[in-house]
């Protein structure tokens, strides 16, 4: 007779066998089944041109995975083009995306017992909602951005997608003709790739390669260059080494990772988006941090790089300049980085930049010279005030006037918002307040690139303030203040605010300030009614009633 062991062992086996005939199907052999199992999350869509070129990609990890002892089983994840359903009911899907993005990926590596992921995205939502899920599960990962975009010409200047949302304005100002509007529309998206400036995806992808998450200057990349698809074979095999060495990406994403990201997010000038997404992959993968943290690290770090939407470079001139790496070995020079973290390739932050110079080349300005930043502090600054008691983000540098106290113009939704700056009703000295497009009012907290383009299109971005409970764009620049919390659906004090109250936007002091008693206040208060939920079926119902305030991340776990 089998001894108790052997027993159990042919137990095991048995309840297996299902498992294995499935596999089978799909090309598993008997060599195979004692290899890890790797999932290749592909965010491959012809929906927007940041993902149209991710199957190659997921191919290329494939077929590296493949020949590194690892068994791939690849599965799609879903994008939502944030350029395409801009200033549309639309967009109030895009932040919604990123929770199921991430819901998506962590559903399919649990449920089939993966041993690893890695994640191959493009569109702004991918990289956060890849990462989070990566977080939750604790499982090895890499994530692959699908790279920049090239950027547009035309009459001899780079074009971006924020272009084309500035022209709108420069039209309606009567800037330029229709042709003009036509040909920059024509020319600002030249093919594949994530929208070309300092913006969202960039600045996220960035992020990424700072923390450790990504293999050195793949965030800067161009989607259609040779060098992506070998970075995306190499980032396979990286995983299956770090599969083999079971270094997990809680060991990768911690406090000190966090702040090298941040570091870095303020170097190149990046989205105040990435205040949201830091907070909710740190959440994640319980890690503390506030957005507190990152007033603290935009003191002590200064702008480094010249990119747009405020600059004058593309994210492609940032790779050929040295890319993230450049940046990171210049911060680390200075003491304003982490050299100890670790990598997913294994080795420290301090080990990978070993080689790189601690100054850049002296024949580019895409990156400057430390003695001659853009900025001597970084751009994302954290305001608070009676406006913003849990606080609110502000791009603060590249205006001209970073204070302005002036009479409030009042809108409940951007489109209402829209329609009075294409009227030509703002006027030099006021302050437009988009309210109830927060994480729960809107819901999904749809950035306002659509009000702001146009607003620096008919050459009002240094005369008027903007603040919203809403988001912004990446592309987005001038005296804007987003993510302001409490929202106003949940009766925070933007939804107070009424037409032509005084208010206060001051970048060198932190403040959001509406100018009203706190007597009127509270007469105010006793009378405010909560909004009628905006939808009350679907995902956009789930949502509105799961997540959290801006300042927490607008989670929803």
């Amino acid at each position: 007779m089998p001894d108790n062991k052997h027993s159990q062992a042919i137990t095991q086996g048995a309840k297996r066998a299902p498992n294995r005939a499935m596999l089978r199907a799909v090309g598993f052999t008997d060599s195979d089944f004692a290899k890890p199992i790797v999932g290749v999350a592909n965010g491959y869509s012809t929906i927007t041109p940041c993902n149209i070129g991710l199957n190659e990609l997921a191919i290329s990890a494939e077929s590296a995975l493949k020949e590194s002892g690892a068994m791939p089983q690849m599965f799609g994840t879903i994008t939502v083009s944030d350029g395409i359903s801009m200033g549309t009911e639309g967009m109030k899907y895009s932040l919604v995306s990123r929770e199921v993005i991430a819901d998506s990926i962590e559903t399919a590596v649990k449920a089939e017992s993966m041993d690893g992921v890695i994640a191959i995205g493009g569109c702004d939502k991918n990289m956060p909602g890849a990462m989070i899920a990566i977080a939750r599960m604790n499982v090895p990962a890499i994530f692959v951005y699908g790279g920049t975009i090239k950027p547009g010409k035309y009459k001899g200047r780079d074009l971006t997608i924020v272009s084309a949302f500035e022209a709108v304005g420069q039209y309606t100002a009567h800037k330029i003709d229709e042709e003009e509007l036509l040909q920059v529309e024509r020319h600002a998206c030249p093919g594949a790739g994530s929208c070309g400036g300092m913006f969202t995806a960039n600045t996220m992808s960035s992020a990424f390669e700072a923390m450790g998450m990504s293999l050195p200057y793949s965030s800067t990349m161009s989607a259609i260059d040779e060098e992506k698809r070998v970075s995306a074979a190499r980032s396979a095999e990286v995983l299956t080494d770090a599969i083999k060495r079971q270094i997990l990406p809680r060991d990768i994403i911690t406090r000190k990772s966090a702040e090298n990201a941040i570091a870095v997010i303020m170097a190149v000038g990046g989205s105040t988006n990435a205040v949201l997404h830091l907070l909710a992959i740190t959440h994640a993968a319980d890690v503390a941090l506030t957005i507190d943290d990152f007033e603290q690290i935009r003191g002590k770090v200064p702008v480094l790089c010249d990119l747009k939407p405020s600059g004058r470079y593309v994210t492609a001139d940032l790779h050929e300049a040295g890319g993230v790496p450049q940046v990171m070995k210049m911060l680390l020079s200075h003491g304003l980085l982490h050299g100890d973290c670790l990598t997913i390739s294994g080795q420290t932050v301090e080990e990978v930049l070993r080689d790189v110079p601690d100054s850049p080349r002296q024949d580019q300005d895409v990156i400057r010279q430390w003695d001659n930043p853009v900025y001597t502090q970084g751009h994302l600054a954290i305001l608070r005030g009676n406006l913003a008691i849990e606080g609110c983000v502000a791009k603060i540098t590249g205006v001209k006037n970073p204070k302005i106290t002036g009479p409030a113009r009042v809108f409940d939704s951007e489109e209402t918002c829209m329609e009075a700056i294409l009227a030509q009703k703002i006027k030099p000295g006021d302050v437009v307040v988009i309210r109830y497009e927060g994480p729960k009012g809107g819901p999904g907290m749809r950035e306002m690139l659509s009000p702001t383009s146009a607003l620096i299109g008919e050459g009002l971005g240094d005369s008027v303030g903007l603040i919203t409970d809403g988001r912004f764009s990446g592309g987005t620049y001038g005296l804007v203040v987003g993510h302001v919390a409490p929202e106003a659906f949940v009766g925070g004090t933007i939804a107070l605010v009424q037409e032509d109250d005084s208010i206060t936007i001051d970048a060198a002091q932190r403040l959001l300030q509406l100018n009203v008693s706190e007597e009127e206040l509270a007469r105010r208060r006793a009378v405010w009614q909560a909004p009628e939920a905006r939808y009350t079926r679907g995902v956009l119902a789930k949502y509105a009633k799961l997540v959290s305030s801006a300042s927490q991340g607008a989670i929803t776990d």
